[in-house]
């Protein structure tokens, strides 16, 4: 549970940082757009809550975490693409991104997790 706890939290903390980084931007800067720009912050910072609530529950084995730190892997299949897409330096972080998602939903499913979570098979 310690490694999917770790790797969503760090999934977390990355949406954390870019939203701050917009933030920061959209008052600092001189973006086309400043308001879109703080929105656009104040939303991934908004995103960023779950994958860091979802490590914390994974993190103290609480049965509720794992469907928002599924979710947030799932989620992260298209933005990886997206990144890969884009080119350049992007592709690395898509492909991490991506790799990082497989991870995390592997150590979920796996049987271990789900006892440790509390979670029993079906009948």
């Amino acid at each position: 549970m310690g490694a999917a706890a770790a790797l969503t939290a760090v999934e977390g903390a990355a949406l954390a940082a870019l939203g701050v980084y917009l933030l920061v931007m959209g008052l600092a800067g001189s973006p086309d757009s400043p308001r879109q720009a703080e929105m656009g912050g104040l939303t991934v910072l908004a995103l960023a809550a779950l994958p860091l609530v979802a490590a914390r529950g994974l993190w103290l084995r609480r049965r509720w975490s794992r469907g928002p730190s599924l979710i947030t892997q799932i989620v992260a299949f298209p933005v990886a693409w997206t990144l890969v897409n884009g080119g350049g330096a992007l592709i690395a972080a898509g492909i991490a991104l991506a790799v990082a998602a497989i991870a995390v939903l592997a150590l979920l499913v796996n049987p271990t997790a789900t006892e440790a979570l509390g979670i029993a098979p079906r009948d």
